[in-house]
């Protein structure tokens, strides 16, 4: 019987591969009739042979794909190769029958039940102690393969609980496989054998290059470079891809790693070797930038809306990343960690590349803020987020993460930039809401005529002092979550900015409210605003020890503006009491009370609409209208309009006395002017005294209240109760003299606390022309 390798060509290598998977050598043999081969020529073909075999072995054990995992990826096979590739370079599988299989799953299945029909074969007929051929059968052989794959399964396993340095190197083969093999393996993700193959096909180059001069440089030789230059860019591609892929993988795939880790470690070892990358960098480099491409992709994945599509946009997409941050990074922890030697420092590689792939992410995402609320959102995330237990902190990262530094690796002044934007948008914000407070007010209140409303302390109010302060409340709240400074630039912004408010507020109810005829509506508008301003600077007074300048200008600017609404409001009473004030003190005052019931409604009525201004301007208004309305009284006696006489005298005391009584009831106990209180019983008691010698004793308690009284506005007084001339009315001036001396305040108008006749003009006819003639010649009969 002829052994095996005698014919020259390979029929029976090409027949074994046809047959069923389980099928044996043996038969093959004993068909043909061949044992042994005859001479050293057919020995080397069966060496060569075996070498094949080997090679197809090897494939079968370390394919991912012999366990037929579904989580195998397909990849489309492509008979064309590139122009660097020598179509002439073959092997010894050039002669196998072409496989066109569809997919790399089809491809591992076939070569898998070849190698393992011939690798059983060839045991059997290489063991020299027993030469007798066995028959195997089917289920012994699914029993042998089962069983390696549980001993493979257990190896892992124990590879994956304890990682170290040291790796062994498998044997290289002495003939590498063509280069179309090597590249068909890459492609397959058959990394470990790809890479043996690789070796040799780069020492057999190594070998030749010696052999040879520079000048003597063979075509073949330089093909065989750039065929080294491709493939070994092919197996650097595909292990970055499968590092940027292995998240995602399943975990009885992670084996892969463990073949790209030696591979990187094999050819650090190798860099200075001839016939390794050109014109690329590290395998470690690469290696670090396919996990820095995987974690960009990561993030790329997370869900994103569009600014348009939803308000809340941001906030969503960053709860999102922080959560796929933390999964990922429990990924590493878990399973990726335990692949790779600890030279490669993984978790903390993946950290770094995290840290930098967020900060760009987040560069990039910062374009499209706009709104106020988002670059808040983005600020809490960077500061208060990301290096909380809720993402780089996680429990479930521990202890891992506790030697690793995780804050991000934003560029210098980003956050600085970040912060001022925020603080200038804040202010925008801000004049953007009183613009719209403005406009508001005119449409809902100003042209609608709208009366105002109250609130529970039946007070008229306006809303638009809540609206302003919970905006800065929620501006300063929520910026100090983020830092104090910003803070306090977020508040002195918004202050700044509300600083111009009170005078655009006073031109826009001037403009819209001129044509308000209803007085009463008027002054309700500008009790309101009062109120208003003055409580929005009660407000504001809470944010004086951060922003003391600021809040001193909007202070001095709310207090003009409350200043000229009181000013408006005493201004419109007065022009509209003036008339009835103007016949006070006159004949048809003496006969009828029309005039006075006028002029005490509209004072009653601005007295109790006085009660709904809040402190601290209702008792200074009422002070100032109590002033008003106590002058303009007394001021009737110095016109000289009118002069009683005999029985009069009494009539006039005493309806002075009962309109005193009515006018200063109105102001009892909402004034601090309660000194003005007895001027009028004072003047009413001398109009009234029917006896003129006693009319000197009404005059200390007068002069004594009311030290800037004037002997001009005592005349006044005499002129209104008829005494023009005579000894008595001289005597009156002579005490008053004397009282005025008395007292020290001859010549001042004494207390300016107390000053109300000082401004009170007098028209006097004067009597006195005939004070300086003698007794005879005022009665020459006597």
């Amino acid at each position: 019987m002829a052994e095996i390798g005698e014919p020259g060509d390979m029929e029976e290598v090409n027949e074994a591969q046809g047959l069923e998977d389980g099928s044996s050598l043996k038969s093959t043999m004993e068909r043909n009739g061949k044992t042994q081969p005859d001479s050293p020529v057919k020995e080397k073909k069966l060496w060569m042979m075996e070498q094949f075999m080997e090679s197809v072995k090897r494939v079968g054990e370390r394919s991912p794909l012999a366990s037929n995992s579904k989580g195998s990826k397909d990849r489309p096979y492509s008979d064309q190769e590139g122009d660097s590739i020598d179509p002439e370079v073959t092997s010894l599988t050039n002669q196998l029958p072409p496989t066109h299989s569809p997919n790399r799953s089809t491809i591992g299945d076939s070569l898998l039940k070849k190698g393992a029909s011939i690798r059983q074969s060839l045991r059997l007929v290489g063991n020299k102690e027993d030469k007798t051929l066995k028959k195997v059968t089917l289920q012994s052989l699914t029993e042998i393969t089962v069983e390696e794959k549980s001993e493979r399964e257990q190896e892992w396993e124990k590879k994956k609980e304890e990682i170290n340095e040291s790796y062994i190197l498998p044997e290289i083969p002495l003939t590498p496989l063509s280069v179309m093999q090597i590249n068909e393996l890459i492609k397959t993700e058959v990394l470990e054998e790809a890479h043996l193959n690789l070796l040799s096909l780069r020492q057999e180059f190594q070998r030749e290059r010696k052999e040879c001069t520079e000048e003597a440089f063979p075509m073949e030789l330089a093909k065989k470079e750039k065929d080294l230059s491709i493939l070994y860019r092919a197996m650097q591609e595909k292990v970055k891809e499968i590092v940027r892929d292995s998240k995602s993988l399943p975990s009885h795939n992670k084996e892969l790693l463990m073949h790209v880790a030696c591979i990187i470690q094999e050819e650090e070892k190798r860099e200075a070797e001839p016939g390794g990358v050109v014109g690329l960098g590290g395998w470690r480099d690469a290696w670090m930038e396919a996990v820095s491409e995987g974690v960009e992709a990561t993030l790329k994945r997370v869900h994103l809306d569009r600014p348009e599509q939803n308000a809340s946009w941001l906030a969503i997409h960053l709860g999102l990343l922080g959560k796929a941050i933390v999964e990922n990074l429990e990924k590493v922890k878990g399973e990726l960690q335990s692949s790779y030697p600890p030279s490669f420092n993984v978790f903390s590689t993946y950290m770094s590349c995290y840290h930098g792939a967020v900060s760009q992410h987040l560069s990039t995402l910062q374009q499209q803020v706009t709104d106020l609320k988002d670059y808040y959102s983005l600020l809490d995330w960077i500061i208060n987020r990301y290096e909380s237990e809720k993402i780089m902190s996680s429990p479930s990262l521990r202890p891992a993460i506790e030697a690793e530094k995780t804050g991000l690796s934003l560029k210098e002044g980003f956050l600085d930039q970040l912060k001022g934007t925020y603080c200038m948008r804040a202010k925008e914000d801000m004049r953007a809401l009183l613009d719209k407070i403005l406009e508001l007010e005119n449409k809902d209140i100003w042209i609608k005529k709208q009366a105002p409303e109250t609130d529970d302390e039946h007070f008229l109010n306006s809303d638009i002092h809540m609206d302003i302060w919970t905006t800065v409340k929620s501006n300063a709240v929520n910026s100090k979550r983020i830092d104090a400074n910003l803070e306090m630039s977020v508040v002195c912004s918004c202050l700044e900015e509300l600083q111009q408010f009170p005078k655009r507020f006073e031109t826009a109810l001037s403009c819209c409210c001129n044509s308000v005829e209803n007085p009463s509506l008027w002054a309700d508008y500008q009790i309101t605003y009062i109120n208003s301003f003055t409580a929005l600077k009660e407000h504001m007074e809470g944010y004086r020890e951060s922003c003391p300048t600021q809040v001193d200008d909007l202070s001095r600017e709310v207090d003009g503006l409350v200043h000229r609404l009181l000013q408006g409001l005493e201004d419109q009473f007065e022009n509209d009491v003036r008339p009835y004030f103007r016949r006070m003190m006159t004949k048809k005052w003496l006969s009828t009370d029309e005039d006075f019931q006028q002029l005490y409604s509209r004072t009653e009525k601005l007295t109790h609409r006085c009660s709904q201004m809040r402190p601290p301007y209702v008792q200074t208004f009422v002070s100032c209208l109590h002033y008003y309305v106590v002058k303009e009284y007394v001021s009737r006696l110095m016109k000289n309009n009118y002069s009683c006489k005999n029985r009069k005298l009494d009539k006039a005391a005493t309806k002075m006395r009962v309109q005193w009584d009515k006018l200063m009831g109105l102001f009892e106990e909402k004034t601090t002017h309660d000194w003005l209180h007895p001027v009028g019983y004072h003047l009413s008691n001398i109009i009234g005294e029917t006896n003129k010698r006693d009319i000197k004793n009404h005059l200390k308690p007068l002069v004594a209240d009311y030290p800037d009284i004037s002997k001009k506005h005592l005349l006044a007084v005499l002129y209104f109760r008829g005494l023009m001339w005579g000894r008595e009315r001289r005597v009156i001036l002579q005490r008053f003299t004397e009282l005025k001396r008395e007292l020290g305040t001859a010549g001042n108008i004494g207390d300016n606390r107390r000053a109300l006749f000082g401004d009170m003009q007098v028209t006097v006819t004067n009597t006195d022309c005939l004070a300086g003639m003698p007794f005879f010649c005022l009665f020459p009969d006597s």
